[in-house]
């Protein structure tokens, strides 16, 4: 064109998690029959909505005001109950409703949130990474992702020794990205451990980005704590969502929760921004926010929650005992989320390693797609050619380590174990091949 129109960071647009659906469909047209373990849709893996949360959505249906807009920054009265729910748990950081800001999904969120701030203004965030997250700081910036690494070999905890030097000497960060329970590790950070983030950037002048969209899938023995609990006088933006908790993915509802806005005149600015961006396009989705007062405030709803994260808990159980011992690989038991994360050993993989694929044309493709890829994503490739178990190449995660992401999400517990037992084979095959 007579001048160029690509933004400088549209490169940097990768959602591993989701372009890999292309090449499975692919793979399915060839003949093989596929089981998706790369996206984590409860609803999709068979998960059914509980009665009493669709009897409300039901209800709410007949509610007129549910097809109508509502304000700019989200349904007043489920803002004001979430304000009220917030402050009741945080003595350090009062917050009022003009403080949450609704969106069409956290995906909305967080492309608002990194289109928002100055070019070279960046955010340091976790190694493996979400893709959506490095994907869009990576492209508000025109450069790839900062990152600082999360340790496989401490359950992958970030170690804040390291975060304060990635922040001391490079004075472009501007604020700290961190997500507990994490995807892809579902790792779940202590308080001590939080306050200590909190330190650097009190002591760095910076803000603090927490995703909480699984806060409410923790398992036993480990800290439930939301930003409100931990943030001080520091500014901070926690993202929450429905579409993982009740779930509702299709729902398409999240929202910001702004912390200690007026601490700072910058960042006051910037968070005015993002509303006055959200009042481009009116306001998000109604119906889903007016739901959010009577569910989470129904009794039930306690319950559901805890129930919820036991499952997901004995789920990550099975799968740390079907890869116990197996050669090769890293495991660690995640806290939270219902995710699985296998890391490879260092060296244990090559470029001659193959698992048997029967279907001739299904063998012909993969053997074109493992051209030039991280070593990783060729195990991927196989492991789809040769089972039709889909996961997610942890590379695909701004990530160093190569391996793997698989959910938790498999409701058949006949069909979970074969997937466990078929992946575990997979991987000792293809190492000994």
């Amino acid at each position: 064109m007579r001048r160029s129109i690509l933004h400088e960071g549209a490169g940097n647009l990768i959602y591993e998690i989701r372009e890999i659906v292309g090449v499975a469909r692919t793979i399915r047209d060839l003949g093989q029959e596929i089981t998706w373990e790369n996206i984590g849709d409860p609803i999709q893996k068979g998960e059914t909505i509980a009665p009493w949360i669709r009897d409300i959505l039901m209800e709410l249906l007949e509610d007129p005001l549910s097809y109508g807009y509502c304000d700019t920054a989200g349904v007043i009265s489920t803002r004001e109950y979430l304000a009220s729910e917030i402050n009741r748990r945080t003595h350090t950081a009062p917050i009022t409703p003009d403080d949450l800001l609704f969106f069409n999904g956290l995906g909305d969120a967080v492309a608002r949130v990194y289109g928002g701030l100055r070019r070279e203004a960046r955010v340091l965030g976790p190694s493996p990474a979400y893709s959506t997250h490095s994907s869009a700081e990576g492209a508000h910036s025109g450069y790839n992702h900062v990152t600082y690494p999360l340790d496989p070999r401490n359950g992958w905890m970030p170690d804040p020794v390291d975060i304060r030097k990635r922040v001391k000497y490079n004075d472009a960060i501007a604020g700290i990205l961190l997500l507990s329970p994490d995807n892809p590790t579902g790792a779940v950070y202590s308080l001590e451990l939080l306050q200590e983030i909190v330190q650097i950037a009190r002591e760095y002048d910076l803000f603090i980005i927490a995703d909480e969209i699984y806060v409410h899938i923790v398992y036993e023995g480990y800290p439930h704590l939301h930003m409100s609990q931990w943030i001080e006088d520091v500014p901070g933006i926690a993202m929450r969502g429905i579409s993982k908790e009740y779930p509702w993915p299709g729902a398409r509802c999240g929202w910001l929760e702004i912390f200690n806005k007026h601490k700072d005149a910058e960042f006051a600015a910037y968070a005015e921004s993002l509303l006055a961006a959200k009042r481009l396009e009116v306001c998000s989705t109604t119906l889903p926010q007016m739901s959010i007062p009577r569910i989470f405030g129904d009794p039930r709803y306690i319950d559901h929650l805890a129930r919820r994260s036991s499952t997901f808990c004995q789920r990550a159980d099975e799968a740390m005992q079907a890869f116990e011992g197996c050669p090769g690989v890293v495991v660690n038991k995640p806290g939270g989320a219902f995710y699985f994360t296998v890391m490879f050993e260092d060296g244990v993989l090559n470029t001659h390693q193959t698992l048997p694929i029967e279907n001739p044309a299904v063998r012909t493709r993969i053997e074109e797609l493992v051209k030039n890829v991280t070593p990783d994503k060729r195990f991927v490739y196989y492991l789809m050619g040769a089972t039709g178990i889909v996961v997610v190449p942890l590379t695909g995660f701004q990530c160093s380590h190569p391996g793997f992401r698989m959910t938790l999400l498999e409701t058949d517990p006949t069909k979970r174990a074969w997937i466990f037992k078929t992946i575990r084979q997979s991987i000792e095959a293809y190492l000994g091949s």
